[in-house]
């Protein structure tokens, strides 16, 4: 009779455990699945964004409004040439803000490259999107042109705050491009605006305002004479 009482009890506790443990298994994978995958981007990706668009040259014609204005583009060039090789922290708020104006129209794509907390070191599960970058701007699409890259902070902490941390990121992408891809420094003109330009201004803490802006300044699809 205890024998038979002892071994419905192990039969128990056996049957608790195995119970228990697929419970715990069937969370944990639930918890898996529920996290969320690395917002990673292909050097496609980037070739389709920044490559610009070839337009057909049309000659003999008048274009009226849609002429091209040398004169403000001549100014464009120059303001280009005197921003290159400049370091982050020596841009005014005045050539941040033209740079910013400029931008607008270039081909450009945003990137959430991840840090580490209160840093400015790219983190491993982003490290993928830095690399893909890398490789675009090394090819012979891309190459030779000059780029901008912007940090962007979201908005927690204080205005000088973000600003310096948004300036240190944008160096670290340069330092890592040029390090890892032999990238000519004066290319990537690199620059910080901290929380002033937010993605998303109606949530201003979303993780996607936290992200770094790459821009062609130099359109050498029309370049050529």
């Amino acid at each position: 009779m205890s024998q038979n009482y002892g071994t419905k009890t192990l039969t128990s506790i056996l049957s608790i455990a195995t119970l228990g443990a697929a419970l715990s298994l069937g969370m944990g994978t639930a918890l898996a699945q529920e996290k969320p995958k690395e917002k990673n981007v292909s050097e496609g990706e980037i070739l389709r964004a920044l490559v610009p668009e070839k337009k057909p040259l049309t000659r003999g014609l008048s274009v009226g409004p849609q002429q091209v204005d040398s004169a403000a583009v001549a100014a464009e060039g120059q303001f280009v040439q005197k921003i290159r090789g400049r370091s982050t922290r020596s841009l005014t708020i005045s050539e941040r803000e033209e740079i910013a104006a400029i931008v607008k129209d270039k081909p450009k794509i945003d990137l959430e490259i991840n840090f580490d907390y209160n840093s400015s070191d790219i983190s491993t599960r982003s490290l993928e999107s830095v690399q893909a970058l890398g490789r675009a701007l090394s090819s012979s699409e891309l190459k030779g042109s000059t780029f901008v890259v912007a940090g962007h902070t979201d908005a927690a902490g204080g205005e000088g705050y973000n600003q310096d941390l948004s300036e240190r990121r944008a160096d670290a992408i340069k330092r890592y491009l040029v390090d890892k891809y032999g990238i000519n420094g004066t290319d990537l003109v690199t620059v910080g605006y901290g929380k002033s330009k937010l993605k998303d201004a109606n949530q201003p803490m979303a993780e996607g305002n936290r992200r770094v802006q790459v821009v062609n300044m130099e359109n050498k699809a029309t370049a050529s004479k």
